[in-house]
């Protein structure tokens, strides 16, 4: 695994993606904090970065591209198999390096209150309470944008899907204000949503009598929790929609509240996403 985080790693820095990265993140920090700690003198730190959450729209996909595409692509995924490492291994020492370039430019953002609590009054423990929760999220998005990456070979492909999946939950507590609260069209939404999970067992494992079992099981639980008690899906679509923004909950920590469910929230997308990164190269290894 240490070899594999050091040669990512290296990759990173050996061309431009560590560094459109963060300077992308640095540039849209410091426009926010001109913007509201400068010019507009307020001593809100943690404004900034709720703010400036919107640039993981497009640093995420820029970072996390390559990191399994392009092994896919020019055929050196097939190297990684011959390790003597587990695939586990393998997405953790990509994963780490990941966050290590994330990292690198957050530390210089840890600088910024500091130096702002020399000319005024900075709340320090909310300021780095919520560049911490900014860190987790970033986490949590990273390995979203990895199980993409692992999806395909092609590095604009999984560009375009990672900015269209963290744009959707970025605005989905906006969206939720628009879409269907109707007991139906909850029921619609989630044997939709079991459709979803039927095709992805499928991709994932390639065993179609696996996937049609979960999908058929799961739409029928759907349909008799309705003729159970059909009141329950009044409303339900948006209040998922609402649950399920990374984004929503970051808002949290800053009203300077230290949200520990939002942490293990973050903590459970990330084992999710990685461990379906790893079947995803499963599957290609044994295919």
């Amino acid at each position: 695994m240490t070899a594999i985080f050091k040669h990512e790693l290296r990759s990173y820095f050996h061309s431009l993606t560590a560094y459109v990265f963060g300077a992308f993140l640095l540039a849209f920090i410091g426009i926010w904090a001109m913007i509201y700690n400068i010019q507009a003198s307020v001593s809100n730190f943690e404004y900034v970065l709720s703010s400036g959450s919107l640039i993981f729209v497009v640093i995420v996909p820029i970072l996390t591209m390559r990191v399994i595409a392009e092994e896919r692509k020019q055929k050196t995924d097939q190297l990684l198999y011959a390790l003597p490492i587990t695939t586990t291994q393998v997405i953790l020492g990509k994963y780490l390096a990941l966050l290590t370039v994330y990292l690198i430019p957050l530390a210089v953002v840890c600088v910024y209150p500091i130096i702002f609590a020399q000319f005024g009054e900075v709340y320090l423990l909310t300021a780095y309470g919520s560049i911490l929760a900014f860190f987790i999220m970033g986490a949590a998005l990273l390995a979203l944008g990895m199980f993409i990456s692992s999806l395909t070979e092609n590095q604009g492909f999984a560009a375009g899907i990672g900015i269209a999946v963290i744009l959707l939950n970025y605005y989905s507590v906006s969206l939720s204000e628009y879409v269907s609260s109707t007991a139906m069209g909850s029921m619609i939404a989630l044997l939709v949503l079991a459709l979803l999970v039927g095709v992805l067992i499928r991709h994932l494992t390639g065993h179609e009598n696996l996937a049609y079992g979960v999908c058929l099981v799961l739409m029928a639980a759907v349909a008799v929790c309705y003729l159970t008690d059909s009141a329950a899906f009044e409303g339900l679509l948006p209040k998922i929609m609402s649950t399920l923004s990374l984004f929503e909950r970051f808002n949290a920590f800053v009203n300077g509240m230290f949200d520990l469910t939002a942490i293990v929230y973050y903590g459970s997308v990330i084992a999710f996403f990685l461990f379906l990164s790893v079947q995803s190269l499963e599957k290609r290894r044994y295919n």
